[in-house]
């Protein structure tokens, strides 16, 4: 029987929903410190300018803002660094080939604890440009527009 599963979102990048067009998204695991997984639990993390790449055959997460833990003392790491992400060689590889294509990048939109586990929802997304934010907003303004006359015309 399928259990439900204990998810807690600590972060999440409402911004690339805005910039980008998400084709696809994955979760993966991603590799922390003593004390960064303290400040991810207390929810600590920024990922406004974060995004992905693949180097070496393994994927780095960077720009992703982790504060130090008050406590930490000597043992804190740099709140900016590189951080690996844990996925399968087949996932590194296809998404190795679809990064190869003009306009799409890795981007992480959430950062989560999935039981006691902490991990990353990727995106591979593609960039939008300026008019088709302006439409989305259009849309978005058009459909609150309705949505308010259809609950006046319920009163």
């Amino acid at each position: 029987m399928a259990e439900k599963e204990n998810i807690k979102i600590l972060a999440q990048n409402k911004k690339a929903r805005h910039d980008y067009f998400i084709e696809e998204t994955l979760e993966a695991g991603i590799e922390l410190c003593g004390t960064e997984v303290k400040s991810v639990r207390q929810s600590k993390v920024n990922l406004t300018d974060a995004y992905a790449s693949i180097t070496g055959g393994e994927v780095y997460v960077k720009q992703m803002n982790i504060s130090p833990f008050e406590k930490g003392n000597i043992f804190n790491r740099d709140p900016l660094r590189e951080r690996r992400l844990l996925l399968h060689k087949k996932e590194i590889r296809k998404l190795a080939g679809a990064l190869q294509q003009q306009g799409y990048s890795l981007i992480p939109l959430s950062v989560y604890l999935k039981g006691s586990l902490v991990k990353v929802s990727l995106a591979l997304a593609k960039g939008k440009k300026l008019y088709d934010k302006r439409d989305d907003m259009a849309k978005r303004d058009a459909q609150r527009n309705i949505d308010r006359a259809i609950k006046s015309r319920n009163r």
